[in-house]
């Protein structure tokens, strides 16, 4: 089974505007192995000129001076589908991926695989779901570090391949590798 992990960064919500993405990250895993050389990681020019929110920018560390010259999403869509088609996609709290590739209509991505919601219930004992915290309590930190060299949580690249992780070890430890479309309830 091949998975391709999703994650977008984002301006932030600004008032009247809401949020648009400015940062995505995709991951590509056949079957338990992480291709490094498949990853995909690019900035994005918002469609319209904003300031990134304050509490957007504490959180991923993306300045205005990063976005310049970086493509428009619909520019990337060649990419992003080759990169989603007939994949698996994954994502950590898939809500926010799912709404920016709304942006493409009728894209017929999926399935989706929610690390957060399968952590949920496959680590039900945890009291932080969230993708920091899941690979600090499973000593999986370093292994996307050394995936990802110079990167750090909040990079959509660095969180793609952290869903990955997640997920392999989820899949690791349920005996569920040779069969991971019935773990996952997906054929």
């Amino acid at each position: 089974m091949d998975f391709a992990a999703i994650d977008f960064e984002s301006t932030g919500h600004l008032e009247d505007r809401g949020d648009e993405p400015i940062q995505i990250g995709i991951a590509l895993m056949q079957g338990v192995d992480i291709t490094p050389d498949h990853f995909f990681r690019s900035f994005i020019q918002p469609d319209q000129p904003r300031a990134i929110s304050h509490a957007a920018r504490a959180v991923h560390r993306i300045k205005d001076d990063d976005l310049q010259g970086a493509p428009l999403l619909v520019n990337l869509w060649p990419t992003i589908r080759n990169a989603l088609k007939a994949r698996v996609v994954v994502a950590h709290g898939a809500g926010t991926e799912k709404r920016f590739l709304r942006a493409f209509p009728i894209h017929g991505f999926g399935p989706w695989v929610d690390t957060l919601q399968l952590a949920r219930k496959y680590l039900p004992t945890l009291n932080d779901y969230s993708l920091g915290a899941l690979l600090q309590n499973l000593n999986l930190e370093e292994e996307v570090t050394a995936l990802c060299p110079g990167l750090s949580w909040h990079d959509a690249l660095f969180d793609a391949v952290a869903s990955l992780i997640l997920l392999r070890r989820i899949l690791k430890e349920s005996a569920s590798v040779d069969d991971p479309g019935a773990l996952l309830g997906i054929s």
